[in-house]
């Protein structure tokens, strides 16, 4: 086969890798999610202590990833500086305990539906930060498109039988810190010359989320728990729920590292649809036709979002390709200008 046949095979493999990181993302995001619904809200388990669940996640991640670490040694653990912790870890961590946390207390007035639907301004707050943040370039046509995103979710909420302005504000400030770490893994990732695995990650992540979230924890649900006496700690409940909140965040650190931020918010679109339909039909949350025309607006904005992504990379893919093409045929011309010059100051001679 080819030149052309063995990129052809190298891209096939490529997409193949992605959907597959893509489906692990989107079951292990999808049972996590209806998990912590089931611990949190009132009329099901009825434990709502989102600081002191997300509390036990990390601290399970933090322990497992010790041992694969430090113990099993499964991976080597990376060169970490005090100067790189701070600078790349620390803010990760803050971004990420504040994102789970504010993500988790929403499950308790929301709906599983109404909160997906929410998640649809993902692209919004990723594209805004990157444009903060130097990634993207402001265009007028992208910022029209991120308007009627916005738009469709705004009928979306609109339409909400059950509407919560509490839970909406918790879930709308998730999002932001949410896209802000994903915008910033990016930038860790591909700068600075970082390499984190998705156990290195969790590794050195997953305590410095323990250590913020411990600060609201002691103010807010101790004192609560405090006067629970009747509480029991259920062993498997919270092992299984917090294996499975140790694998999506293997997968989350996984999906972005190996594609990027836009692959994961692509993959979000088809999980929240799923789950929207899983709401309805086995949760029974009340889902309007107003909410699915809104959310049917964002949808397609974001679809067309992510479209125009996907050409901007063929683009640039193509214009790497052609230079390197350019590049060889000037190699080429300068060996046989050598060569002419050479065979000449022979014949001269």
């Amino acid at each position: 086969m080819g030149k052309g046949g063995s990129l052809s095979e190298g891209v096939l493999k490529k997409i193949i890798l992605s959907y597959t990181y893509v489906a692990i993302w989107i079951f292990l995001s999808f049972t996590v999610i209806v998990y912590n619904k089931y611990i949190l809200d009132r009329k099901m388990y009825d434990w709502p202590y989102p600081i002191s669940l997300t509390m036990i996640h990390m601290g399970f991640c933090s322990s497992l990833a010790y041992v694969l670490v430090s113990v099993v040694k499964v991976v080597e653990p990376v060169q970490m500086t005090k100067e790189i912790y701070l600078k790349s870890v620390v803010p990760i961590g803050l971004l990420y305990s504040l994102s789970l946390w504010l993500s988790n207390s929403a499950y308790i007035y929301l709906s599983v539906s109404f909160i997906q639907m929410l998640k649809a301004l993902m692209p919004v707050a990723v594209y805004s930060i990157g444009v903060l943040f130097k990634k993207e370039g402001f265009k007028g046509d992208v910022m029209t498109n991120m308007l009627s995103i916005s738009f469709g979710v705004a009928i979306a909420a609109y339409g909400e039988a059950k509407f919560n302005s509490w839970g909406v504000m918790l879930q709308l400030g998730a999002v932001c810190f949410e896209a802000t770490r994903l915008v910033l893994i990016q930038i860790l990732l591909t700068s600075k010359g970082i390499t984190f695995n998705p156990i290195t990650s969790l590794y050195y992540v997953a305590p410095c989320c323990f250590a913020f979230l411990s600060i609201p924890w002691m103010i807010v649900e101790m004192p609560k728990l405090r006067e629970t006496s009747s509480f029991h700690f259920d062993y498997l409940i919270f092992g299984t729920n917090s294996l499975c909140a140790f694998a999506l965040n293997l997968a989350v650190f996984l999906l972005v590292g190996k594609t990027s931020a836009l692959t994961m918010n692509v993959a979000g679109v088809v999980k929240d649809w799923l789950l929207i339909a899983f709401s309805w039909s086995v949760i029974k949350d009340t889902v309007t036709p107003i909410n699915l025309f809104g959310y049917g607006i964002a949808f397609l904005g974001v679809a067309y979002y992510n479209h125009a992504k996907l050409q901007a990379l063929k683009a640039k893919e193509a214009e790497k390709k052609a230079a390197s093409v350019d590049d060889e045929s000037g190699k080429l011309l300068e060996e046989r200008s050598g060569e002419k010059s050479a065979r000449k100051s022979e014949s001269d001679n």
